[in-house]
């Protein structure tokens, strides 16, 4: 199983966010060299998560990117299925007549997967982070 990119830089974009201001938006400038990726590709990733309603772009001089959702609620699930979508990872393509035994065994993991997912929020690291730094 494998998440593209994608997903890793907005993990750490939205990680960025949450330990940043509430009031005083980042730049993509700076969320892009902190993460070395280019602002151009981390702007399409920032636009799904603005999608997603989980953050607002604020233009002008002064302009960027802060969390619309309360950092308190955002999932590692939340942030994936902005990213990848909520697809299922397998889907078996052969007609069985019945439901398929492996896709059922497949579609198991996938839950468990998920449920672990949306139980882990993002501030939780945030804190790890700032015990770690500061200990």
């Amino acid at each position: 199983m494998k998440f593209t990119k994608a997903t890793n830089y907005a993990l750490h974009t939205m990680l960025m966010l949450i330990e940043a201001s509430t009031v005083k938006p980042v730049g993509v400038q700076q969320l892009a060299e902190s993460q070395g990726v280019s602002p151009t590709y981390l702007s399409k990733i920032l636009t799904r998560l603005v999608k997603a309603g989980m953050i607002e772009s604020i233009s002008g001089a002064n302009g960027g990117y802060r969390l619309t959702r309360h950092r308190d609620d955002i999932t590692f699930l939340d942030i994936i299925h902005a990213i990848e979508g909520s697809t299922s990872l397998f889907e078996c393509n052969f007609v069985h007549g019945e439901e398929c035994l492996i896709q059922a065994v497949m579609k198991e993991a996938e839950e468990k997967m998920e449920n672990h997912l949306k139980n882990k929020k993002l501030v939780d690291i945030a804190q790890q982070l700032h015990k770690k730094s500061h200990s």
